[in-house]
C-alpha cells in the first residue's frame, strides 16, 4: 500500500525511530569458574609471550611472520572491506541526491531546441529502525573482521613457535641419532672382535648389526620431518619453501625452554582478551541486529522524495520554466501470509544459535587452558623421571659391557641396556619439546596477541 501526501510528514514525526533489535550482553550470562585448576606460571609484563623462551632466533622469526604472513594480510583486507561496507551503511542515513540533464533539437517546419536539468532527492528518515539495525549489523561485522585480523596474530605466533620447536626437536634427534649410532658401532666392533677370537657366535654379530642398521634407518624419517618444519616456517613467514633456512644449531640444548612471560590472569580474563572470543561476541551482536532488521519490516516505512527541474520545451525559456516538488511515501505492511513474522522468528533462532556458539567458544577456551596446564605439570614431572632413567640406564650399560667382555653376560643384556638408554634419551628429548609445546598451547589459549593485535573497540 503506497500513500503520497505531504501532510504525512507531520503524522510520522510522532513515530519512534529507536534502533530495532534486542540488546545482548553474553558476558553477563556466563558463570566463569573463579580460578583455574592449576596455578598459572609466574610472568613479567611483556605482551610478546614468545620472548619468554629467551631465543633470539624465535623472536626474529615471529616478528618476521607477524609482518609478512599471508593469512594476516588476507584478514587485514577483509577488515578493510568490512569497514568500507560500514561506511556505505552509514551513508544510507543521509539524503541521496542525483542530477539529470537533457538537451535536444527537433528539425522540420517547427524546428526548435529544448533543454532541461534537475536535481532529485530521496530521504529515508528510518521511522521503523531498519537502517539503524543495518548499521549495527555492519558495525558488528567490521568488529568481527578486526578481531579476526588480530586473532591471526595470536594463531601465527603460536604456529611459528610450534614449528620452530619441531625444527629444533628434529635437529636434536639427528644429533642424538649420531650418538646412538656411534654407541652401537662400538658394540658391534667389540662383538666382531669376540667372534673372530672364537668367544662369541655369529648370531651376536648379526644382532648387533641389525640394531645398528635399524638406528641408521631412522635418519631418513627425521630428515623428512626437519624439512617439513622448515617448509612450514617458510610458509608462515610468507616465503617460498626451499628459500628459507634457520640457523644450523642443533642438539638437546637448542630446544627452547620456557623461562617466563606475560601474566595470563584468570578465566574471566579470557572474555576480555582472547580475540576469537571477541569475534564470537561480535557475531552474536550481528545476529541481534539482524533480528532488528526483520522486526523493522513489521512496521511502516517512509521515504521523502523531492525534485527541482529547470527548462522544458524551449531552449530560450530555460530559466523561465521552474518546477519543484516534495512528497512522502508511506509503506504500511498489512498482510503477507505470515512471511515477515516467520523471518523474525528465523532471525531470532539464529541469534539463539550464535549465543550457544559463543558459550561453547568460551568453554572451549577454558578447556584449552586447563589442558595446557595439566600438560605442563605432567611433562615437568616426566622430565624428572626420565632424567633418573637415563642415569640408571647409563650405569646399566656400562656394567653390562664390562660383564660381557668378561663373558659373564650375554649380548642380549648389552643390547637391551643399549636400547633402554637410547629410548630414554629420545623420550627426554621429546618430552622437552612437548613441554615447550605445552607452554605455547597455554599462551595460544590464554594470552593476548599483543598491542598491535588489539581488536575493534
Amino acid at each position: 500500500m503506497r500513500v503520497r501526501l505531504p501532510a504525512l510528514l507531520l503524522c510520522t514525526a510522532a513515530l519512534s525511530a529507536c534502533a530495532a533489535g534486542p540488546q545482548v550482553d553474553p558476558r553477563a550470562d556466563i558463570a566463569a569458574p573463579p580460578a583455574f585448576a592449576a596455578d598459572l606460571p609466574d610472568a613479567g609484563t611483556d605482551d610478546d609471550w614468545w620472548k619468554g623462551f629467551g631465543d633470539p632466533v624465535l623472536d626474529t622469526l615471529v616478528e618476521r611472520g607477524l609482518a609478512a604472513n599471508l593469512d594476516i594480510a588476507a584478514a587485514r583486507e577483509r577488515m578493510r572491506a568490512a569497514e568500507a561496507l560500514l561506511r556505505a551503511e552509514r551513508g544510507d542515513r543521509l539524503p541521496a541526491i542525483d542530477g539529470a540533464a537533457d538537451i535536444g533539437t527537433a528539425t522540420g517546419d517547427n524546428s526548435r531546441s529544448s533543454a532541461s536539468a534537475g536535481l532529485f532527492l530521496e530521504f529515508d528518515p528510518d521511522i521503523n529502525g531498519r537502517m539503524g539495525a543495518e548499521i549495527r549489523a555492519a558495525a558488528a561485522r567490521y568488529a568481527e573482521a578486526d578481531y579476526l585480523r588480530a586473532d591471526q596474530r595470536r594463531i601465527v605466533a603460536a604456529a611459528i613457535a610450534r614449528q620452530y620447536v619441531e625444527y629444533r626437536r628434529t635437529g636434536a634427534q639427528l644429533e642424538l641419532l649420531e650418538e646412538s649410532t656411534g654407541l652401537q658401532e662400538q658394540t658391534l666392533d667389540v662383538v666382531t672382535l669376540r667372534y673372530e677370537a672364537g668367544l662369541s657366535a655369529n648370531l651376536d654379530v648379526r644382532r648387533a648389526a641389525a640394531d645398528l642398521a635399524q638406528t641408521r634407518a631412522r635418519r631418513g624419517i627425521l630428515e623428512i620431518q626437519r624439512a617439513q618444519a622448515v617448509h612450514a616456517l617458510a610458509l608462515l613467514l610468507g616465503e617460498a619453501p626451499g628459500t628459507f633456512a634457520p640457523d644450523g644449531a642443533s642438539g638437546i640444548d637448542a630446544i627452547p625452554a620456557y623461562r617466563g612471560g606475560p601474566a595470563l590472569g584468570q578465566p574471566v580474563d579470557l572474555l576480555r582478551r582472547r580475540t576469537d572470543l571477541l569475534a564470537a561476541e561480535a557475531r552474536l551482536q550481528e545476529a541481534a541486529a539482524n533480528v532488528g532488521i526483520e522486526q523493522a519490516d513489521l512496521r511502516p516505512s517512509l521515504t521523502v522524495p523531492a525534485s527541482i527541474v529547470l527548462g522544458g520545451g524551449n531552449l530560450g525559456d530555460f530559466f523561465d520554466d521552474f518546477l519543484a516538488s516534495v512528497g512522502a511515501a508511506l509503506d504500511i505492511p498489512l498482510f503477507d501470509g505470515g512471511r515477515r513474522r516467520a523471518e523474525v522468528d528465523a532471525a531470532d533462532a539464529e541469534l539463539g544459535a550464535r549465543y550457544a556458539e559463543y558459550r561453547y567458544a568460551f568453554l572451549d577456551a577454558l578447556g584449552e587452558t586447563e589442558n595446557a596446564l595439566v600438560a605442563i605439570d605432567a611433562f615437568g614431572q616426566r622430565e624428572v623421571a626420565l632424567s633418573a632413567a637415563i642415569e640408571q640406564s647409563e650405569a646399566a650399560l656400562e656394567q653390562s659391557n664390562a660383564l660381557y667382555r668378561e663373558g659373564l653376560a650375554s649380548l642380549f643384556d648389552v643390547l637391551d641396556a643399549q636400547r633402554q638408554l637410547i629410548g630414554s634419551r629420545e623420550d627426554l628429548l621429546d618430552n622437552m619439546a612437548d613441554l615447550s609445546g605445552a607452554y605455547i598451547a597455554l599462551h595460544l589459549a590464554a594470552a593476548s596477541p599483543g598491542p598491535e593485535g588489539e581488536g575493534a573497540a
